[in-house]
């Protein structure tokens, strides 16, 4: 029957008949297209059947199904037309499917089918999609062999998934390429050039990106606009006959937001509401969000307080920023209060809510109320992350609470999460600063069993460590070992060691320290000079001081009155 509504030109009823087939249940891919083909003999085929097939399975979405028909088709020698087989692999490649679209193109090429430009273009995207971008060229020169050569399109795709991954030189290169291939770049190639840069703060550079588009007699559009944020006034845009509304102007109020121009955002707040557009929630928390920022916290409150009596219902995003703001300025009360209020509005708290308020708590040393809200948050259902781990153990380091620390660290391993390089530093200077560099240096060797590699701080703090405890040999082994570990000593590392000299007034040690770093190109900072002097000022050696004194000066240190 398909055959039949095929040859008399009627193909939207024979891709009716065909989606029934599709549709209905119980029915194999193979068994559909056996169907199609067994009446080939006695009526003859038409190809134009299998590509209906095909696209049908696309538009349907059955695109794993539609991969299968192709594949049986093929085993059974019938054609599908490359239109056809475009379809197939554009879709796969739209959801995702990549790996599967090139097992598909892999038949498409076997069977002969001639390719065309629009295969080729699917290909790079899916190779882009894939971050496999490197290939791109070995892909082209093959499509060329083949004799299909890439238009505009691949270009753009080509410069969009550089600029996505940050490589502008490469963007850049492309772009001035197209010329020379017959080809001119369009408002697309524009957009994600100045996007890219936009990206990469690179202002001016997008600006004069923009002023050669316009030279080249390109109308910028809405996008080109929203991508450069508040660099382009808006006067410019309304000269290129584009009208400012809400969404234009809360994304310009977030560009100054972002740069912490908060003078700029509520002028710009200001003419959007003369202009006659309504402010929403996105837009509300675009500014709250940009005073939490900058700590304007009464600003703040009063913009919370106006946005709900205009009738505006905060969102999560709305109290989670208000949450965040007062947290950092250490008003847990207020922060409190918000999470109520959150709760109260069915509004679910996640797991970034829960560590802003418990990291709070920690902050201002109230661990009792960081672990009540710690329960709360696991009676939720919410599993800790190593960040919420991390924060409390911090807390309880900082507190001088290290078994504490160390119990939730045991716990955070035993349920399978990897402590992170930053939690194990914490656990490390808890011990330090508890006056127990030993077990400290205990927890090095567990860290390392984790796999967790030290760095330049975990190394500066257990030097810290020994040498606040004035043991200077242990101090010495573990620069030994941090030089084996291909980490070296930097300013922090000789600082720590001379200092500890200085106060030891093992003078001539000290400045043995100060010569080796040099030595090393390690230049001596303040903080070096200011330990150097103070060592010698306990001894009454004014006259090293002072000479000490002069050094610093001449380095362009400006000395403090901490000696």
């Amino acid at each position: 029957m398909a055959h039949v509504l095929v040859r008399s030109r009627r193909l939207s009823d024979a891709q009716s008949l065909i989606l029934r087939m599709v549709r209905k249940s119980g029915v194999s891919r193979g068994e559909i297209v056996e169907s199609l083909v067994s009446v080939c003999d006695n009526l003859g085929w038409n190809s134009l059947v299998f590509d209906l097939l095909i696209r049908t399975y696309v538009q349907a979405r059955k695109l794993r199904e539609g991969s299968e028909a192709f594949r049986v088709l093929r085993s059974k020698g019938f054609c599908v037309s490359i239109n056809a087989c475009n379809s197939l692999l554009g879709g796969l490649v739209k959801v995702g499917w990549v790996d599967l679209a090139w097992e598909v193109y892999g038949e498409v090429v076997k069977s002969g089918i001639d390719l065309n430009v629009y295969t080729l273009n699917i290909m790079v995207n899916a190779l882009c999609k894939d971050q496999k971008i490197d290939n791109v060229k070995s892909f082209l020169l093959k499509m060329e062999e083949k004799g299909v050569f890439p238009d505009i399109v691949t270009s753009n795709t080509l410069i969009n998934a550089y600029c996505r991954e940050g490589l502008l030189d490469e963007a850049f290169e492309v772009m001035n390429s197209m010329p020379g291939k017959g080809l001119k770049p369009g408002l697309f190639t524009y957009n994600a050039i100045i996007n890219g840069l936009c990206k990469k703060g690179k202002y001016a550079r997008a600006k004069e990106v923009l002023d050669e588009m316009l030279c080249n007699g390109l109308s910028p559009d809405t996008a080109t606009y929203n991508t450069l944020l508040a660099l382009v006034h808006f006067s410019n845009m309304k000269k290129a006959g584009l009208v400012p509304d809400n969404v234009i102007y809360t994304i310009l109020i977030d560009g100054y937001c972002r740069n912490g121009i908060m003078s700029e955002a509520l002028k710009m707040r200001d003419e959007m509401l003369e202009q006659g557009c309504v402010m929403d929630v996105v837009t509300y928390n675009t500014i709250l969000n940009g005073l939490c920022r900058e700590k304007m916290l009464a600003d703040a409150d009063a913009l919370f307080n106006e946005m709900v009596e205009r009738g505006v219902f905060p969102d999560f995003y709305t109290f989670t920023t208000l949450i965040h703001g007062y947290c950092k300025d250490g008003n847990m009360n207020k922060s409190l209060n918000l999470f109520e209020t959150m709760t109260q509005r069915n509004l679910k708290p996640d797991i970034v809510t829960y560590n802003t308020l418990i990291d709070g708590f920690c902050k201002v040393g109230e661990m009792e109320k960081a672990e009540e809200l710690w329960v709360d948050m696991i009676s939720r259902g919410i599993s800790p992350s190593h960040i919420s781990y991390g924060i409390l153990i911090n807390g309880f380091c900082s507190l001088g609470h290290v078994s504490e620390a160390f119990r939730l660290w045991d716990e955070m391993v035993e349920k399978g999460i990897k402590p992170s390089l930053v939690t194990c530093n914490t656990v490390i200077k808890g011990y330090c600063r508890s006056g127990n560099a030993s077990k400290a240096d205990e927890f090095l060797s567990k860290m390392l069993s984790k796999g967790v590699a030290p760095d330049s701080i975990t190394y500066n703090t257990l030097i810290n460590g020994y040498v606040r405890e004035e043991n200077m040999d242990k101090a010495f082994v573990l620069i030994n070992k941090m030089e084996k570990q291909g980490l070296f000593p930097d300013v922090i590392t000789y600082n720590v060691i001379l200092n500890g000299f200085c106060r030891q007034d093992r003078m001539k040690e000290a400045e043995l320290i100060l010569r080796k770093m040099i030595e090393k190109g390690v230049n001596p900072d303040r903080y070096t000079y200011t330990s150097l002097i103070n060592g010698h000022v306990s001894q009454d050696n004014l006259k090293e001081a002072f000479r000490f004194h002069d050094e610093m000066l001449q380095r362009g240190f400006v000395p403090d009155d901490k000696f």
